[in-house]
């Protein structure tokens, strides 16, 4: 309720009646009271939709200046021609400066890891929290829908305390969030930014129709789930013995983990397999481990299994393999 609070702001910073705004998105009035309140997706999108137009301000009065109703499509239409994503972010980000210099975005990279960074220039007082927030959001739900592909963030952080209502964040962004920040962020996998732009101007008129969606409701699929998978497969063989114990490693839950591998073509136990055999491999042929320490740093639980698996890989055994192939040259201890 607390953001519905900062659109209500907005409405007295302009001197509008919010009473239809309300109706429309079916919030009662008493609801406005309880601070527990909870109103739903499509709940926020009425209320913010009508808010944009009938305040002519997409920003809802956030920065120092209105945004009239089509700037952030202005933004987007200017972001749609790049090759890839990162160019059509940067794009965004220094675009944004252009029509609200009371923030400034930046894309940066360090290493594995992507950041969309906010800084502030100018203080932007009661509705600070509900500026950074979504910002950040509609950055994020856009570089979803360019790409076609969820893009699950890691981590956010934000320049102020902890609200009342933080565990509200855990829905808002997929991994942990960070309050007493530096400065508003979040972080994502840096592979993402290679993804080419999957949209045009048909489908950008399409989306302009309704676009809010796409900041209040979590992209589905995830164009480099299968990639992610095998990564954590092979850094955290460990921590990945079970669809449950990787889907928390991923942010995601195991139903959506087995739903969206089904939707790239791909399993699970497959990919696991894979992993686990060319890590297995590797090992057997390039140094002289035991055999119960290659089979725990393949990620198996036991060695018994580790070796079930093996011969069903290979039709004979892990020793038998190690023996076959002792004139190879290069066998190290690690």
């Amino acid at each position: 309720m607390a953001f519905v609070q900062a659109i209500l702001a907005a409405y007295q910073r302009y001197g509008v009646d919010p009473s239809g705004a309300l109706q429309k998105a079916q919030i009662a009035p008493e609801l406005l009271t309880i601070a527990q309140a909870r109103i739903t997706a499509w709940q926020m999108e009425q209320i913010s939709g009508a808010a944009m137009q009938e305040l002519d301000d997409e920003a809802l009065g956030w920065f120092s200046r209105r945004l009239p109703w089509g700037s952030y499509g202005m933004l987007a239409r200017a972001s749609i021609s790049a090759p890839s994503l990162d160019i059509a972010l940067m794009r965004w980000c220094r675009h944004h400066g252009l029509i609200a210099d009371d923030i400034a975005l930046t894309l940066e990279v360090s290493g594995t890891v992507a950041s969309i960074c906010i800084a502030e220039r100018r203080a932007l007082g009661a509705l600070r929290e509900f500026c950074l927030v979504s910002v950040l959001r509609n950055i994020h739900g856009l570089a979803c829908w360019l790409v076609d592909s969820r893009i699950p963030v890691q981590h956010a952080q934000f320049p102020f305390a902890a609200p009342p209502h933080a565990e509200a964040y855990g829905v808002l962004f997929s991994g942990p969030t960070t309050f007493g920040a530096a400065h508003a962020s979040i972080q994502f996998d840096t592979r993402y930014l290679a993804l080419p732009l999957r949209r045009d101007e048909h489908a950008l008129q399409q989306m302009l129709q309704r676009a809010l969606p796409l900041t209040v409701l979590q992209y589905r699929r995830d164009r480099l789930l299968v990639q992610r998978v095998r990564q954590a497969l092979t850094t955290h063989p460990e921590k990945t013995h079970s669809a449950e114990d990787l889907a928390a490693l991923l942010h995601v839950s195991p139903r959506t983990l087995h739903r969206q591998l089904k939707e790239e073509g791909a399993a699970l136990q497959t990919l696991k397999d894979e992993v686990r055999q060319a890590r297995a491999l590797e090992l057997l042929l390039r140094t002289t481990r035991p055999i119960k320490q290659v089979a725990q740093a393949a990620g198996f639980q036991n060695e018994k299994s580790f070796m079930r698996a093996f011969k069903g890989w290979t039709g004979t055994s892990p020793a038998e393999f190690r023996r076959s192939q002792a004139g190879l040259k290069g066998i190290q201890n690690f």
